[in-house]
């Protein structure tokens, strides 16, 4: 089982950019597919991004395409989300998971996750 542990949140204006870093230690997570979540006040979790193991497929929700990009580094155990053109309707905290397929993942799908990192964008 892939151990997980997020950062990079904090407070930002909107229309600003923040990379959430997730830290893996485990000898599966080169194998992993992994992704980011988040979770907004009063809110179920929602998919955000996810990435195959080799970093060359790539899966985004809508509300963030074209603004948000997934992205690993194997040898570092390492997978980051950057984000840019931050809006108020980003905020929620943002958790890293793992999983054993990509499609099971953008389900809900997951077997390790992060303790979460909080966001926040002012208006």
């Amino acid at each position: 089982q892939v151990q997980l542990a997020e950062s990079g949140g904090g407070l930002v204006q909107a229309g600003g950019s923040l990379r959430l870093s997730c830290a893996a230690s485990g000898r599966t997570f080169t194998t992993n597919p992994m992704g980011w979540f988040r979770q907004a006040p009063g809110k179920e979790r929602e998919f955000v991004a996810a990435i195959g193991w080799s970093g060359g497929i790539t899966n985004y929700a809508d509300s963030v395409k074209g603004r948000f990009t997934i992205s690993r580094d194997n040898a570092k155990n390492t997978v980051y989300l950057q984000m840019n053109s931050l809006k108020p309707e980003d905020t929620a905290v943002y958790y890293c998971a793992a999983s054993a397929s990509i499609v099971r993942l953008a389900q809900g799908s997951v077997s390790s996750w992060g303790q979460g990192t909080q966001v926040t964008v002012s208006s």
